[in-house]
């Protein structure tokens, strides 16, 4: 990992201001996919619409020269949420018995990879969240394995797998504490 540029690190509670920015990035970090329904921009979009309706929304956005470079967003989740419904085999309870953060995406431009930057995007958005638990969704032949590994690296465990919609691939689901 190369030493992490200078970045500024800007936290919302709402959307409207950086919808734009969330879907520059991404149609950056995921051009090579564009072409599949899941992750067409057109999907994103709808996703990031409803997930910033949700309890507990917040996104990270990391900005250099005033231009958006990565971002991540999460929103709490109960027992009973779409996510753990979709989830198998049926997760824990401790994991369930109270509300816990659902990173729900992350990601950050090609050139700012392996910077450390996707890193300080994570545990900004983690930093001011009491929930126990934190959880993600990663697809497993994301850059043959690597992101999976990354995760890993930073705690994370598999405790199942989910296919959220017909178009996604099948999800590993991961968890670690949040503290």
């Amino acid at each position: 990992m190369t030493t992490a540029p200078t970045i500024e690190l800007r936290t919302f509670d709402t959307l409207d201001a950086v919808r734009g920015d969330l879907l520059d990035v991404y149609a950056e970090v995921r051009a090579p996919l564009l072409h599949l329904p899941n992750y067409a921009v057109t999907a994103f979009g709808e996703r990031l619409d409803r997930h910033s309706s949700e309890p507990g929304f917040t996104a990270v956005l990391a900005y250099a020269n005033g231009q958006p470079v990565g971002y991540a967003y999460a929103n709490s989740i109960e027992r009973g949420d779409r996510y753990w419904q979709r989830t198998s085999p049926e997760p824990a309870e401790k994991y369930t018995e109270h509300p816990i953060i659902a990173l729900k995406e992350i990601g950050v431009r090609p050139a700012w990879r392996k910077t450390g930057t996707a890193r300080r995007i994570h545990d900004a958005l983690l930093a001011d969240r009491d929930e126990p638990y934190v959880t993600l969704m990663v697809n497993p032949a994301a850059g043959d394995g690597k992101v999976h590994a990354l995760y890993e690296s930073w705690g994370y465990a598999g405790i199942g797998q989910s296919q959220p919609s017909p178009a996604s691939p099948v999800l590993t689901v991961m968890i670690r504490a949040n503290r």
